[in-house]
């Protein structure tokens, strides 16, 4: 009498192991899919299929997380396929749109990235690169670093307010509608400027004036 053979059993995925970038992925995930206020440490531990308490091996406090979460997106940015053989004016212009890029993907997390600086040996190397091709042009060291400071703060303060928009900000518009008879100039022109149109307009107007400081 010939066995039926016997079925394999199937083979259960093999988690990964944590680690401070799988965590910070991780949490980032989650907090775009529930947002900045209803993210915890017990959520993230149910996501990870952990006790929460594991977390805590490699991040001190929620705080310390958040500032992975920034070096998260900051790694997704991939800085490192920038144009760094190009002048410094490509490589800053790029920066400024790829950071834009990156952090409107993740909009419940802008306000994380904004409010932390990010440390990361990956970010203080392209900050150091940076620094280094702009002294090439003619720029001090100090007036390097603030040109990218000023386009940093732009770039993170346009992301962050396209990301409250995006996420429910406009319906508490009170712009009056062109029939109502309150439609002034400020209505107008903000029917004829669009919403994020404007980017394109304050990073060309810096990084002209930028290079007049060189010239």
């Amino acid at each position: 009498m010939n066995e039926r053979p016997r079925r394999a059993r199937p083979v259960a995925p093999t988690k990964p192991a944590l680690s401070r970038e799988y965590i910070a992925a991780t949490a980032l995930v989650l907090v775009d899919d529930i947002g900045r206020d209803r993210f915890s440490m017990r959520k993230l531990g149910a996501e990870l299929g952990v006790d929460p308490m594991a977390v805590y091996r490699y991040f001190t406090d929620q705080e310390e997380l958040f500032d992975g979460i920034a070096e998260a997106l900051f790694t997704e940015l991939d800085a490192r396929s920038l144009p760094w053989l190009g002048p410094w004016r490509d490589l800053a212009e790029q920066y400024a749109r790829r950071l834009r890029d990156t952090l409107l993907a993740h909009p419940h997390a802008v306000p994380i990235f904004a409010t932390r600086p990010v440390r990361s040996p990956e970010a203080i190397d392209t900050g150091n690169r940076m620094v280094e091709l702009m002294t090439g042009a003619g720029f001090t060291p100090g007036l390097a670093l603030r040109v990218l400071r000023c386009l940093r703060e732009f770039t993170v303060g346009h992301a962050l307010a396209l990301a409250v928009l995006r996420l429910g900000g406009e319906r508490r518009s009170r712009k009056p509608a062109p029939d109502s008879p309150d439609y002034n100039l400020l209505a107008r022109g903000a029917d004829d400027a669009g919403r994020g149109d404007h980017f394109d307009l304050g990073l060309t107007a810096l990084l002209d004036g930028f290079a007049d400081l060189v010239d």
